[in-house]
Formats: C-alpha cells, sequence, structure tokens
C-alpha cells in the first residue's frame, strides 16, 4: 500500500474530534505547518495537543488554538514572547495545560513507543508537578512515577522521505518527530520531497517507514 498521499487536506481528512494529536517541533524548527493548516480546515476539535511549546505568533500550532480547536495542551514550555494566543486562551480558562519537563516529555513519548509501562525519574520530583502522583526514593534520590504519552495521531516534519515512508531529517528540525513518529497509532509526514526507494543512504534514516503511515511532499518545511 503506498503511504504518498496527494496533498495535506487528503492526509489529515479523517482526524476525529476528541483526538490526541502529537506535534513536532522545537518552537518553529520542524513544526509541520501544511499539516496543521490542513486539520485547520478539516475542522477536527476538542483535540488534546502534545508539542514541546503553545503555539508561536499566530501561525501553526498558535493558529489551531487561535479557532478554538484544542481543549488541551501538553508541553514543556507554554510561555514565550510571542505566546500571546496561549496566554489569553490560559488566563480566561479556555484551555488546559498540563507542563512536563523536556527531558520527561521526550522520555514519556519514547517509552509509548518502546511499550515501557511507566518509569521512575529523579525530573520533577518532590515539586508541583509530582502531585497525584507515585513517589519512590531509589538509593536515596526521590523519583516520581511518569506514564507514557501515547497519541492517536502524530503530524511531524522531515526533509525527505523514500516512497516506503523512511524519513531523514535536517539538523534541529529533527526534534520529536522521532519518538512522536513511534508514540502514535498513526503518523503523518510533511517532507520537503519524495524519493525512490533505495535513494537514501541506509545509514542516514532516522525513522523506518513501519512507523510512517501517510506522506505528503509540501515544500515548505521551516530550515531550521
Amino acid at each position: 500500500m503506498s503511504r504518498i498521499v496527494a496533498n495535506p487536506d487528503e492526509a489529515v481528512a479523517d482526524i476525529v474530534d476528541g483526538a490526541t494529536v502529537l506535534i513536532g517541533g522545537f518552537g518553529t524548527a520542524g513544526m509541520p505547518y501544511a499539516l496543521i493548516e490542513a486539520l485547520l480546515r478539516q475542522g477536527a476539535t476538542d483535540l488534546t495537543v502534545v508539542n514541546n511549546n503553545a503555539g508561536n505568533g499566530d501561525t501553526g500550532l498558535a493558529a489551531l488554538l487561535a479557532a478554538g480547536r484544542v481543549r488541551r495542551i501538553v508541553c514543556s514550555f507554554p510561555r514565550q514572547t510571542d505566546s500571546y494566543v496561549f496566554d489569553e486562551l490560559y488566563r480566561s480558562g479556555r484551555i488546559e495545560l498540563e507542563v512536563v519537563p523536556q527531558g520527561n516529555l521526550a522520555e514519556r513519548l519514547r517509552a509509548a513507543g518502546a511499550g515501557i509501562g511507566a518509569f521512575f525519574t529523579p525530573t520533577g520530583a518532590g515539586t508541583l508537578l509530582a502531585e497525584g502522583k507515585e513517589q519512590r526514593e531509589f538509593d536515596g534520590r526521590l523519583q516520581v512515577l511518569e506514564r507514557p504519552i501515547h497519541g492517536d495521531v502524530a503530524l511531524i516534519a522531515a526533509r525527505t522521505a523514500d516512497e516506503a515512508g523512511n524519513l531523514v531529517y535536517r539538523k534541529t528540525a529533527r526534534n520529536f518527530g522521532p519518538v512522536m513518529a513511534t508514540a502514535a497509532r498513526r503518523t503523518i509526514v510533511q517532507v520537503d520531497a519524495v524519493v525512490p526507494v533505495g535513494a537514501l543512504d541506509p545509514e542516514a534514516i532516522v525513522t523506518p517507514g513501519i512507523y510512517v503511515d501517510r506522506v505528503v511532499a509540501t515544500h515548505d518545511e521551516d530550515p531550521a
């Protein structure tokens, strides 16, 4: 079955209301803008979004927030100088927030892909972030139990895909893409280019095609 789809709208057509959507990107680097714009047109709402940030400016994830389509966001850095869309929504009680330390966020996603049921980490132990979570002491150090973050769908950006869905990334645009691809039931990827199978150096492939369900060439990945 071909993983290549004609356009972003086709790629996101069956995302449902209430879905948990993992969105790649570290700020604007690696943000799958074309897929987010297609999701805006598609209309799914009441979403839970997992991203490193809570939107920048008024494009990409911030536009999805501004449209009122996100009920809850799970992220590490909800506030930057240009996170005014999120700030307004949060201060007015129109969006829920779960703050997760960045390393924990990456590991919770990785754990989902690896089939790990839970893990202990010292990050956040003894703080407000650990409230309601099991805490135990290991070798004299308090640690908190964290659980995996599974997604219904992941929207990520990569530099190049081959026709089998194998992915390579460009520098910092790689960020959360690889772990999100493994943590979601369905992974949708926008790329700059699609090449024939065999054109990619196997040693350069970061995400194997087994984790990828749909690929669309959009030619607008952020170059960072």
